[in-house]
């Protein structure tokens, strides 16, 4: 069966490295677009992330605020990481909640994924939700400076609406979350 989309793809030419840093690696790729005639992309290329939407036993959230320099502002989201070269997804979001948290859970369920930024990142987000939270110590890494809180997801419905909440994963894990408890959309919980 032919491919549906084949109208739409374009296929990379060369590839042509603008800079590699410690987090950023950004690159410039001429394509041939489906009409035969090429054009320039340029975007970041991430190795992927998770975020964690943790439900403690009282029905609250776990949340973080975190100052964000390039935006400049201090934001609410909800406890997320890097995934390291090779790593589980599902080892990442138990770490990353351990260290910014301090929780551990007794129950993961893998909701989806995300792609925050499309048109200049191949960044993409798996959706974790963690439930049986016991406390524990916070580990984070060096130079990372965080606040962990709990609301109810009415006050981060509200929030997300007031536009206290920008965050395009925390808004994306509020839709998630929403929806989760109002059980329209079902998760498959294991240990």
């Amino acid at each position: 069966m032919a491919d549906p989309d084949r109208h739409l793809v374009e296929k990379t030419v060369h590839r042509q490295e603008l800079f590699r840093g410690h987090f950023l690696h950004a690159v410039r790729e001429q394509v041939e677009l489906p009409d035969g005639t090429h054009a320039d992309r340029e975007f970041i290329l991430h190795p992927g992330a998770v975020m964690v939407i943790p439900l403690l036993d009282d029905g609250q959230v776990v949340l973080e605020r975190q100052y964000r320099h390039p935006v400049g502002q201090v934001l609410i989201e909800f406890p997320a990481g890097k995934l390291d070269p090779g790593e589980d997804p599902q080892a990442c979001a138990r770490r990353e909640l351990q260290e910014e948290t301090g929780y551990s859970a007794r129950e993961w369920a893998r909701a989806g994924v995300l792609h925050p930024v499309i048109s200049y990142s191949t960044e993409f987000i798996e959706i974790w939700f963690a439930r049986g939270l016991t406390a524990g110590e916070r580990r984070l890494d060096q130079g990372e400076f965080l606040d962990v809180f709990s609301a109810t997801p009415r006050q981060l419905q509200d929030w997300c609406r007031e536009g206290r909440v920008t965050d395009a994963k925390t808004l994306t894990g509020a839709l998630w979350l929403q929806n989760v408890l109002a059980g329209a959309w079902q998760l498959d919980w294991r240990p």
